[in-house]
């Protein structure tokens, strides 16, 4: 009997602690995005119930992912309204309907307003600031202590940091600081070696799949990034030609697939940061010396190797890493937003036609371009366990559009998810969809 107790006890503690630990860490975010939370509603019912779905989650112990985020802070009066639901969550068997965030918002005076906008945009000075801080600190020692950067950059890396911190996220620049600069230039180096046995040589050295990816390639260059002018230079379109065909060779259980030219825009525009000043619409290319200009192909060659290894069944034939996710996802808004999911349903809609291409390209083509590498920190930042977040990620991102999508039939639906009105969307329309992700991923 006595024993028994004990075990009760024994129990019942790890269980507080388990609580306890996860209300902590969900508390930290949720300080950060009340502010981006007031006013709006976040759709569906969210089921907490702290119990596994085998159909929602890899088996894998290999993911893991960073749970620390976000310093910023505002409104205390948003975060007590959402701890409490938080809080509420002790119960497994409740639910709690997510759209009651947006009641609770609504009861502010409007005379404080004012006050409240001028307090959070100096409270988001000083946090910069901070943040800049904790990266230098966390960059500055023999040894980067990586999971600490990785709890950084999941809410975003100041600009003249992220090729630095990509390379190490990414595991290309290793954490030691007296190895980087050797590891670097050997990198580079063994680069241009593929470049040069891969790329450089005469059609004829090809075979006729060779010749065939080739032009397929050097007809998606043009393609890739059309609105933005910097993409359209005949020299980065030749550097980017470089690296999807010398990475293609090198990867032949896959070879190029549509879509991976997308993957790789986001490091070049990064790794070219660090070589030419302002933004993008003033770049060119032609000004870079050749031993920069390969430096930087190496860097977007390297990385793109090191996020594709993450994800190698996305791009094999039939491609069934993504099939996979977009299972996962479909399941995944039913247990969210179930009106959304029977809409879809009974309108004949499948998520393959729109979500695909979601998977695909990771959302480049669906979001305003100078939103791309802040959301690609988080992707970096969650390391191997990218794959199984992105289900959240893409959720957040359709259910941003819960109501509407409601009342839209196969036709309209079809034509609207192929073209999001995400053209004018800045910083604070995907922190929120960071955000709701950030939340189902640890309440689901």
């Amino acid at each position: 009997m006595r024993n028994n107790s004990h075990n009760n006890e024994e129990d019942q503690r790890r269980k507080e602690s388990t609580i306890a630990g996860l209300d902590s860490r969900f508390n930290q975010t949720l300080r950060n995005v009340r502010g981006l939370l007031k006013g709006r509603s976040i759709p569906g019912k969210i089921l907490l119930t702290r119990r596994s779905d085998p159909s929602l989650q890899e088996p894998s112990t290999e993911y893991e992912r960073s749970s620390s985020f976000k310093d910023a802070s505002s409104s205390d009066r948003m975060a007590k309204a959402v701890e409490e639901e938080v809080q509420s969550t002790s119960n497994p068997n409740k639910n709690i309907n997510v759209n009651q965030l947006k009641t609770s918002t609504s009861n502010t005076n409007t005379e404080n307003t004012s006050k409240e906008v001028q307090k959070s945009a100096m409270g988001a000075r000083a946090t910069d600031s901070a943040r800049v801080m904790k990266f230098t600190k966390v960059l500055s020692g023999t040894t980067v202590i990586l999971e600490n950067l990785r709890e950084l950059a999941w809410s975003g890396v100041p600009d003249y940091m992220r090729p630095d911190i990509w390379r190490l996220l990414l595991g290309y620049a290793p954490p030691n600081s007296d190895r980087r600069e050797g590891v670097l230039r050997r990198k580079r180096l063994e680069y241009l070696d593929c470049v040069s046995q891969c790329y450089d040589i005469p059609d004829g050295d090809r075979s006729d799949d060779e010749i065939n990816m080739l032009r397929q390639i050097a007809v998606d260059c043009p393609r890739t990034v059309p609105d933005v002018s910097f993409f359209q230079e005949p020299q980065v379109q030749k550097s980017l030609e470089r690296i999807l065909y010398t990475w293609a060779i090198r990867h032949p259980a896959s070879g190029y697939v549509q879509g991976i030219n997308d993957l790789a825009t986001p490091f070049l525009v990064v790794f070219l940061s660090e070589y030419l000043e302002g933004g993008m619409d003033g770049w060119s290319i032609s000004n870079l010396s050749p031993e920069k200009v390969s430096n930087m192909e190496a860097d977007c060659y390297w990385c793109l190797s090191k996020l594709l290894d993450g994800m190698q069944d996305h791009y094999t034939f039939a491609q069934p890493g993504i099939q996979r996710l977009l299972f996962k996802l479909k399941e995944l808004v039913r247990r969210i937003d179930e009106p959304v999911s029977r809409h879809l349903e009974e309108q004949g809609l499948e998520f393959l036609q729109f979500a695909f291409r979601w998977f695909n390209c990771l959302l480049i083509r669906e979001i305003p371009f100078h939103l791309v590498t802040r959301l690609w920190d988080t992707y970096l930042a969650e390391g191997n366990a990218l794959p199984d977040f992105l289900v959240y990620i893409f959720a957040s991102f359709l259910l941003t559009w819960s109501d509407k999508l409601q009342q839209l039939d196969f036709q309209e639906l079809v034509m609207f998810l192929q073209h999001l009105p995400t053209q004018n969307w800045t910083h604070p329309e995907l922190e929120m969809v960071l955000s709701r992700a950030f939340m189902w991923h640890n309440l689901l």
